[in-house]
């Protein structure tokens, strides 16, 4: 059981990276959307580069949806519209008319049977098809179906049909007709009261027909039958050709999925997806070994390329023209602020690879968003600083654009139907890409990564800490100026990260604030405490000031690459002084107890701060500084720490380390003032 608990210790880290591994394929797989892929690429207009295509099945013919709208456009201008029709008003209509003009007219007035016949004549006229209840603007000669209790009475058109207000004309024209007049104000009061409509639109009778018509209509227009030529190599894709050849691919993707081999096809999906999340585990392996060996970082990469695959996932599913409105390049940004250029483009380039099976015209996309990203990766230098980020942002955006309008000449052959809303969507992507500040500040505080933005901050001299440890060990603090600009200066020969660096210097040696005084930089009045000590435990003092030093790192909340250099700044290195001292006293010294602890220096920035220090800190007992004792003494110091194995861990060459020694010894002749002695 206890072996079994060692295994697992040992390879908890190994288990955790195949669990990310397989949940992170598996998420990815399920956004994906559930259909096949058809194997063939073709574009309107353009030839046909493939061999020979045979019908690989019986299919029908999918209408366009030009097509579609073109028929339901149809359907709409010739559906009937169904109107509710009384009978029994124009009856009630009439009885109340005779009623109404026995009590008008007395029996004293001329004409008065012909003027009761107009007003009959005319009210017939106005229901002979029914009187509307509003005016409804149809054309007149619109079908108009007439039901009564539920049951189809009539068909008629929407002119014949009178509107309430139209019985003033029609009783004029009668009274005018039969010249009748001198009663026109008198007949049209009695028609107003009582005159109603019998005719109402049944809304929902109407849009239950047009409904019915519209799922009537067929999507298909026609079939072909397996191993008919569909279309030969060379031919142009257009016309009925392309629609067959659209209505194969949805066809064929449909069939593919629904088929019995929904799992086969899961599990090829899954095998591709695998394989490029795969190739970024080896690439990290073997080239970023330091980010392979910690689950956060590896973690941190994985959930960035599954952010931007959910959201690509997300607006293609809402509307796939948009789809260039995702910042994708944010991606390669983030990776570049806290890792590396190379790191950054690698991951981008698989992303977009696993995107291109989810996105529409996916070699376009594809094309655009490397080269957005390798746009990226060249033009953003420093982050922290804003303007490169707005610069570069631009540069991204142009081209975009650039490469948008170069493929929609390709495809369309002319520039008339191009939309401008697409560069508004680049405009909105490279809007959107300048969040990459807020972002990088959430993802410190989440995983605990430092970014360039972060080291900025931290470089100036101005902070709470720097500030105490430059007032409670001046000597510190300006033996750490001097070890930073080092430092720096040879980061940048040999290509380092020289801001990390830099920070590393700066806080490496705070932990001396605890005792200032043991340490000789900052003994001014010329006493040593060390006189009144044995050697160890001066040496432990001396020792001390690393692990005081990541205690206060980490009480003042200090990033892990920071406290780093304060851990490795002396390695495994002896404190030699107090060693011989207390040698010289008799046999039987402990060397570990004048041994610092390390580690040693485990990068490249790490290594050159091991150096720098030594140096700079050594150089203040140079008596007559010369340019050869210079050289001598840059040799001699970092040879020793060749020769005690103090580089084994770090990921740095000879050549980087003579370059660094060169840096060494030209600035240390600046500091000295040195001249070159001219012959007198």
């Amino acid at each position: 059981m206890e072996d079994l608990i060692n295994k697992w210790y040992k390879n908890h880290s190994l288990l955790y990276k195949v669990l990310l591994f397989l949940s992170t394929t598996i998420l990815i797989v399920y956004l994906f959307p559930k259909s096949g892929k058809f194997k063939y690429n073709f574009d309107k207009g353009k030839p046909w580069q493939s061999e020979n295509l045979y019908a690989p099945f019986d299919f029908a013919i999918k209408k366009s949806l030009d097509e579609i709208q073109n028929e339901e456009k149809a359907i709409k201008e010739i559906s009937p519209i169904y109107f509710d029709i009384d009978t029994k008003v124009q009856t009630e209509v009439l009885t109340n008319y005779k009623i109404q003009f026995e009590e008008t007219f007395s029996d004293t007035i001329p004409k008065k049977k012909v003027l009761f016949r107009v007003g009959k004549s005319a009210l017939e006229t106005l229901y002979e098809f029914g009187v509307l209840d509003e005016n409804y603007k149809y054309l007149d000669d619109k079908t108009i179906i007439l039901v009564e209790n539920q049951k189809q009475i009539a068909t008629t058109n929407y002119g014949q049909l009178t509107e309430i207000d139209e019985f003033r004309t029609i009783l004029e024209d009668a009274l005018t007709y039969n010249e009748l007049s001198a009663y026109e104000t008198t007949f049209i009061s009695l028609f107003f009261d009582i005159v109603s409509s019998n005719i109402s639109l049944n809304n929902s009778l109407t849009e239950n027909a047009l409904q019915e018509e519209l799922n009537s209509i067929s999507e298909v227009r026609g079939s072909i039958e397996k191993e008919t030529l569909i279309i030969s190599k060379g031919e142009i894709v257009e016309g009925n050709k392309y629609d067959v050849l659209k209505s194969l691919e949805a066809e064929y993707e449909s069939q593919v999925w629904n088929a019995s081999n929904y799992n086969l096809v899961i599990f090829a999906y899954a095998l591709l997806v695998a394989l490029a999340l795969l190739m970024l585990l080896l690439f990290l392996r073997k080239y970023r070994i330091d980010v392979f060996l910690d689950n956060t970082k590896v973690t941190f990469i994985f959930f960035n390329i599954l952010l931007m695959i959910l959201l690509t996932t997300l607006i293609i599913n809402y509307n796939s023209k948009q789809v260039y409105v995702i910042p994708l390049c944010i991606l390669p940004l983030v990776l570049k602020a806290f890792f590396d250029a190379r790191l950054g483009l690698f991951a981008h380039v698989l992303t977009v690879l696993l995107l291109g099976f989810i996105v529409p015209n996916s070699y376009e996309y594809m094309f655009l968003q490397i080269i957005a990203g390798i746009v990226t990766i060249l033009t953003v230098s420093e982050l922290y600083k804003r303007a490169n980020l707005f610069i570069s942002v631009g540069q991204i955006t142009l081209i975009y654009i650039i490469a948008y309008f170069a493929f929609f000449v390709i495809h369309e052959g002319n520039i008339t139907n191009l939309k401008l809303e697409t560069f508004g969507l680049f405009i909105l992507c490279g809007l959107a890409t300048l969040f990459v500040q807020p972002l990088i500040y959430i993802y410190e505080k989440l995983f605990g990564l430092v970014s360039d933005v972060s080291l900025l901050e931290l470089s100036d001299t101005n902070t709470k800490l720097l500030k105490e440890l430059s007032n409670k060990a001046p000597g510190t603090f300006h033996h750490s100026l001097n070890v930073a600009n080092l430092a720096e200066a040879s980061a940048n020969e040999i290509g380092a990260n020289a801001m990390l660096v830099r920070v590393g210097a700066l806080y490496h040696d705070i932990g001396k604030m605890k005792s200032p005084t043991y340490f000789t930089e900052n003994q001014a009045t010329g006493i040593n405490p060390h006189d009144e000590l044995s050697s160890k435990e001066s040496a432990k003092i001396i020792i001390d000031h690393v692990i005081d030093g990541i205690e206060i790192a980490k009480k003042n909340n200090l990033p892990d690459r920071v406290i780093d250099f304060i851990r490795t700044h002396h390695g495994t290195s002896m404190v030699y002084y107090f060693y011989m001292k207390e040698k010289e006293l008799g046999d039987g010294v402990n060397e570990d107890d004048f041994r610092y602890p390390g580690p040693r220096p485990y990068s490249k920035e790490t290594a050159i701060l091991m150096m720098c220090d030594s140096v700079e800190a050594a150089s203040k007992s140079l008596k007559e500084p010369s340019s050869t004792k210079i050289d001598k003494f840059v040799e001699s110091i970092i040879a020793k720490q060749m020769d005690d194995g103090q580089f084994l861990n770090a990921n740095i060459t000879f050549k980087e380390i003579q370059s660094i020694k060169k840096v060494l010894k030209t600035k240390l002749a600046n500091i000295f003032h040195l001249r070159i002695e001219y012959p007198e």
